[in-house]
């Protein structure tokens, strides 16, 4: 028979145990929040290089898109189009990421995405830049691959001449 105070301490011991139990293993957030920065660097590899496929490598089929100044839209092939247009009206367009923090949730399994960037592009052969910003919603999806389910982008101000 256990003693009082070793009876005492295998309690503790137990209940310690059966927490530690069922509470789910410790996320790494520095880790998701490096793969979220990586993802949204090749979406915009993809932008700047013109490549529809990585740019929309992680648009969710539900996204929903909105941006300043039209309406959202909805769906990565509505992304996608959208995007395709973009493409051919400022064929110069290009973006960089000035400053970027992603917040993770403590299960891991949803991130925020915010960064601030720049727009450059041509107008008539005439440089013109902006700063914007974008939000996005991240979610890891059953297949493990994260996935953008919702972004908003909003300029700072109107776009001018360099």
């Amino acid at each position: 028979m256990l003693k009082p105070n070793c009876l005492a301490a295998v309690s503790v011991f137990l209940a310690g145990s059966a927490a530690n139990a069922a509470q789910p293993p410790v996320a790494d957030q520095a880790a998701v929040a490096a793969q979220i920065k990586s993802d949204v660097a090749v979406m915009i590899a993809g932008i700047n290089s013109k490549d529809i496929d990585k740019a929309t490598r992680f648009d969710a089929p539900d996204l929903v898109s909105m941006e300043s100044g039209r309406t959202p839209s909805v769906g990565a092939n509505a992304d996608r189009d959208g995007l395709s247009m973009a493409f051919k009206y400022s064929p110069s367009w290009r973006l960089t990421v000035l400053n970027e923090t992603v917040d993770v949730a403590a299960s891991a399994d949803m991130a925020v995405y915010r960064s601030t960037y720049r727009e450059d592009s041509l107008r008539d052969g005439v440089p013109f830049t902006h700063d914007g910003d974008y939000l996005a919603g991240f979610k890891r999806d059953p297949d493990g691959m994260w996935r953008v389910h919702w972004s908003v982008v909003s300029w700072q101000s109107p776009s001018h001449k360099k």
